[in-house]
């Protein structure tokens, strides 16, 4: 979603410019306050499940029964069988790498909600160099505003299969695997690719969703190299052909 705005230049002309646009999501869960999520409307529903798995509040999101979403509010509504405890959410989420606690106690957190990857999935290096053209070409709302980033889950052999964009690449994450759960996709069978760099929280979704690969047009932070090492996760930054890194893991040559 974007807006025109009028923007003024340096020389002093004005002209109208398309501009992203960024609006609370405020989030409730039964009833219990979850969260307020500043987000690019669009793709809601997607959004809050896809927060739902990969910050581990909900393991499997079958648990949801139906979801309202009206005026920037999503009121989530549970099945009574799910696996839900109200108290966790009284519990921080995983913190933020800004919070100022310990990035191995972050790593920790994560894993006594999330189990490592077990035989890890190899993927070519040519499905991976064919990845940031094809994300590219579906960044439409990036085309018109330059202020969005993007997230896209692609299959074994390079195909994109999904796309989402937003004002924050987590939520450009989440939208993806909320989108992937809702449709029955595999997404252990895939990789995920960024547009911007790789934080620890990215691949910390990307591990509560069980993506074996997560790669980036970017950098990597190094809490996010320590956390793929630990969890079985490859990890591949400076995706920019002819040329990528691998951090983590490992990527087979040729097809």
């Amino acid at each position: 979603m974007d807006r025109s705005f009028l923007a003024r230049s340096a020389d002093g002309s004005e002209k109208a410019e398309r501009v992203a646009v960024e609006e609370p999501l405020q989030v409730t869960l039964d009833g219990h306050p979850l969260a307020v999520v500043m987000r690019t409307p669009g793709d809601d529903e997607d959004l809050v499940r896809g927060f739902l798995v990969s910050e581990g509040i909900l393991p499997d999101p079958r648990g949801v029964r139906r979801m309202e979403i009206e005026e920037n509010h999503a009121r989530v509504f549970l099945h009574d069988e799910s696996d839900f405890d109200p108290a966790s959410l009284r519990r921080n989420l995983f913190s933020a790498s800004s919070c100022g606690i310990c990035g191995k106690a972050s790593i920790e957190s994560v894993f006594t909600h999330f189990e490592p990857l077990g035989e890890p999935v190899r993927f070519s290096a040519e499905a991976l160099l064919g990845a940031p053209e094809r994300l590219r070409e579906r960044q439409r709302t990036f085309d018109r505003t330059g202020g969005l980033h993007a997230a896209g889950f692609f299959d074994k052999a390079g195909e994109l299969r999904m796309v989402r964009e937003d004002v924050g690449r987590h939520n450009a994450v989440d939208k993806v695997i909320g989108h992937a759960l809702e449709g029955g996709v595999d997404l252990a069978s895939g990789f995920l690719l960024v547009s911007g760099r790789v934080s620890f929280e990215i691949m910390q979704k990307a591990l509560g969703a069980r993506l074996p690969l997560v790669a980036a047009i970017s950098a990597p932070s190094s809490l996010a190299i320590e956390f793929a090492e630990r969890s079985g996760q490859t990890l591949v930054g400076f995706l920019r052909p002819p040329r990528f890194n691998v951090y983590a893991g490992a990527v087979e040559s040729g097809k």
